[in-house]
């Protein structure tokens, strides 16, 4: 007997704007316990596909189609703002239409399943980056659902949490379908992938792990190639032939028809090669002029001990050119401590006067979302920057004139991360203060990111879960939070 299948998409076809489609008769199906990964570029509708599967949205034609009515449970990428200021108790009964009598006894379950402690009092905004993210999964897990929706699971998570969720996912005997960049995580329990093409619109079924699939389409991209130049060499011969028959008349004139009508078949025949997902294009960070002696101090920081705040001395002072990496475990307070910095609200945080400071955030929330992606970078233009520049450079980041025309809010999360990064090279910053900036950042632009931040002369205090990433860029000294109060 056949397995299941728990979903289908039939020739579905989806557009936000008239004549503009995210996704064109786009048609796979999922069996019942599949662990599968959406894969394409920002923008080529893998968080459509969510939003039409949970039904947010409908199609403009075709079908989606669920089997014997199915729960489903989805993870967000990032804490909805409105969700921020509750306590986790008040979170997880947004959950259901009814709060449960039962309640606590389910949070404190799937708080376990996904190795995180955390009060029911606790202020959900008051949580670290990585709690938050261990929290969202714990959110979709608490309705048991049929089909699990997972976007940028690990966004935020150290080393031990990645690795629970993963024994966690390959254990889970449900559905799991799953958007990331982090292709290490995603080869390790994925058993197939939908790939998304941006430019047809269309979807194509993969079975294996990640790392197969990419290396199957990399293959089925060079045979495209290969067959276009016979192709295209056996066209531009014909095509001279043509030319030289059609001036001869008579039959010969007959004959160089009959081979412009073959000529131009044979043009119908060249496969339409995928453009693989483009990279942004390398950049400079300028650096703030006369930029001279101490740049950062730290005197005191604050870390989490026993979920209780503190307080350690320390004599740590950066200067121009130098870098310095913040590691630690989750919830020990390491964005706390940039976002301390950065907004001066802690004694024993210091930033010399005048500079300019470059700060990514991690859940983007420095982005006024209000406005739109241009009026953010036009706001950091400096003296002598104009807006041919700002269009350059944000077309640099893949960022066009129309997604330029939005407003923040409607940005895909990749997006932001890019705006993000435009805005620290027209702010031209004195010191780079980056909080996780691999977040929902493809993996194909990571490496010019990395070269971009070798080649920056100011000072840069950084955090990042990712090794790979840490690896290509140049750091001075690490600072672990955890050896402080072990």
């Amino acid at each position: 007997m056949a397995e299941e299948v728990i979903l289908r998409f039939d020739e579905v076809t989806f557009e936000y704007l008239p004549k503009k489609p995210v996704l064109k008769e786009a048609s796979f199906s999922v069996r019942r316990g599949a662990k599968i990964t959406l894969m394409g570029q920002n923008g080529a509708g893998k968080s459509t596909i969510f939003s039409l599967l949970k039904g947010e949205i409908s199609p403009k034609s075709g079908k989606v189609s669920l089997t014997n009515n199915p729960s489903i449970g989805a993870a967000r990428q990032t804490m909805a703002r409105e969700h921020l200021s509750l306590r986790v108790e008040d979170y997880f009964a947004t959950a259901f239409k009814e709060k449960p009598a039962n309640l606590r006894s389910r949070i404190s379950k799937v708080l376990e399943a996904v190795n995180l402690e955390a009060s029911f009092e606790k202020i959900v905004g008051k949580l670290s980056g990585g709690q938050q993210a261990r929290l969202l999964l714990a959110y979709a897990l608490i309705q048991d659902p049929d089909i699990l929706l997972l976007d940028e699971p690990t966004n935020n998570l150290d080393k031990e949490g990645i690795d629970h969720l993963l024994t966690f996912l390959i254990m889970y005997d449900k559905t799991v379908m799953v958007i990331s960049h982090d292709a290490d995580f995603l080869n390790c329990f994925t058993e197939g992938v939908i790939y998304l093409d941006v430019f047809t619109h269309q979807t194509e079924i993969y079975v294996g792990d990640y790392y197969s699939v990419v290396e199957e389409i990399g293959k089925r991209v060079e045979r495209e190639i290969k067959k276009n130049a016979q192709l295209e060499k056996k066209i531009i011969d014909r095509k001279e032939k043509v030319n030289f028959f059609a001036h001869k008349g008579g039959k010969m004139r007959k004959l160089a028809q009959k081979m412009k009508e073959e000529t131009e078949e044979l043009e119908e025949n060249m496969v339409d090669v995928r453009r693989e997902d483009k990279t942004i294009r390398p950049f400079t960070i300028p650096v703030q002029e006369d930029l001279s002696g101490e740049i950062i101090r730290l005197d005191k920081i604050r870390v989490i001990k026993k979920h209780e705040p503190v307080f350690c001395e320390i004599n740590k002072v950066l200067t121009r050119r130098t870098r310095l990496l913040i590691t630690g475990p989750n919830g020990i307070g390491k964005s706390t401590l940039l976002r301390a910095l950065v907004g001066e609200t802690q004694e024993g945080l210091h930033i010399a006067p005048k500079v300019r400071v470059g700060y990514y955030s991690q859940d983007f929330s420095n982005l006024p979302y209000d406005q739109t992606a241009y009026k953010v970078l036009a706001a950091d233009l400096v003296e002598g920057s104009g807006e041919q520049e700002l269009r350059s450079l944000a077309a640099g980041f893949l960022l066009t004139g129309e997604v330029l025309s939005l407003p923040v809010a409607a940005l895909s999360e990749g997006q932001k991360g890019l705006l993000a990064f435009a805005r620290l090279v027209m702010l031209k910053p004195g010191v780079l203060v980056l909080d996780e900036p691999t977040n929902h950042i493809n993996f194909r632009h990571l490496p010019v990111i990395a070269d971009a931040l070798n080649n920056y002369d100011g000072a840069i205090i950084m955090v990042s879960h990712m090794p790979d990433f840490v690896n290509q860029v140049r750091m001075d000294e690490e600072l672990d939070l955890g050896k402080l109060v072990a």
